[in-house]
């Protein structure tokens, strides 16, 4: 069996998630680092692998198949850049890239290099999204009119310590709400406008302590969420569904999605709708809970990466795809900047 040859670009946080999945696919070789830091080089001695300084040296000394950008955003651009001028597969983390306009760019070399760009959005890879996709598209719930939605918990004090933790880029809209997004953009269709408000009033920090966002679908739902870094509540993906073991469980659904047959709550799946299939707020409504297996996001997006560099499968989030999913989520701020709606391009 072939093994895919993978370099793997930053090994902080989500670098080293990403070597716990590859390390379950025997399909998969990491063969080699590029980080300058002191705990990259502990993790290549510890894999028995070399250690570049950047992504166009570790590129230019081995024969790779694919890459994998796990460094900060503002980072991302010139690695997945680098990589497609190389000829490689690469999955980037979320972000695509810190402006829209990276993100196209991304897009346009990508098609002129004949290669793919995978966006490491890895909640589209749980069965219960690709389930609550089903059910929306295929019409169960029949017409889909309304999405409500929020991501709310309160942050530990450490966690702004860093100074570049208290800007915009590292804020919830960027960090969370994106996640949320594409969720959204994946589960109902194209985003085609979004109007915001936004505060500072609890940190006073350059990021948002709290907004609340006005969506409007190509498919003519409407939808409204409201997120917040600051304050305590159980109504978040995370705390939904466990998905990180530093964060309890409280699953308690943090999205709905309604039409006109029935609702559903997400991502601990719900049903909701009346016996009569001509039902109304006079007679009984009756849930079901739906059950999906619980997987690993990361190594179910690895394996997908490997598929891809086979030509076995095509990207489930390339980068066009991405850089809607970008756009949706910066339109909030020229939103909430401008106080007006802002129709996207998507």
């Amino acid at each position: 069996m072939r093994r895919v040859k993978l370099g793997l670009v930053g090994a902080g946080v989500m670098g080293a998630r990403h070597i716990k999945a590859i390390d379950t696919i025997d399909a998969l070789e990491l063969v080699c680092i590029a980080d300058p830091a002191v705990g990259a080089q502990e993790i290549c001695q510890a894999c028995r692998i070399p250690q570049y300084p950047h992504a166009e040296s570790m590129i230019q000394a081995e024969e790779l198949d694919a890459v994998i950008i796990a460094t900060p955003t503002e980072h991302h651009y010139s690695g997945v850049m680098v990589a497609l001028a190389h000829g490689l597969t690469v999955l980037v983390e979320k972000p695509i890239a810190a402006t829209v306009a990276q993100g196209e760019e991304i897009s346009r070399f990508a098609r002129a290099q004949n290669c793919h760009v995978l966006i490491g959005h890895q909640r589209r890879y749980y069965p219960c999204t690709q389930k609550a996709r089903e059910i929306v598209q295929g019409r169960q719930l029949g017409k889909l009119m309304a999405v409500s939605g929020q991501w709310t918990l309160r942050k530990d004090i450490s966690y702004y310590s860093a100074k570049w933790r208290q800007e915009r880029s590292a804020g919830p809209v960027l960090t969370n709400l994106i996640h949320e997004i594409d969720l959204l953009r994946f589960i109902c269709g194209d985003i085609l406008a979004v109007s915001a408000e936004i505060t500072h009033h609890d940190q006073n920090f350059e990021k948002e302590d709290a907004a609340a966002i006005i969506i409007k679908f190509a498919n003519n739902a409407v939808g409204s969420f409201v997120l917040s870094d600051r304050t305590p509540s159980p109504w978040t993906w995370e705390m939904a569904l466990g998905e990180n073991k530093k964060f309890p469980r409280a699953s308690q659904n943090a999205l709905r999605f309604m039409g006109t047959k029935g609702a559903l709550e997400f991502p601990n799946l719900k049903l909701w709708s009346h016996p009569n299939k001509d039902g109304d707020w006079r007679d009984i409504i009756q849930s079901k809970e739906i059950e999906t297996p619980f997987i690993d996001a990361y190594k179910a997006q690895c394996e997908h990466l490997c598929a891809v560099v086979l030509g076995k499968q095509l990207p489930i989030i390339d980068a066009e795809n991405g850089t809607h999913s970008l756009d949706a989520t910066l339109a909030v701020f020229e939103a909430a900047t401008k106080g007006k709606r802002i129709t996207l391009n998507s």
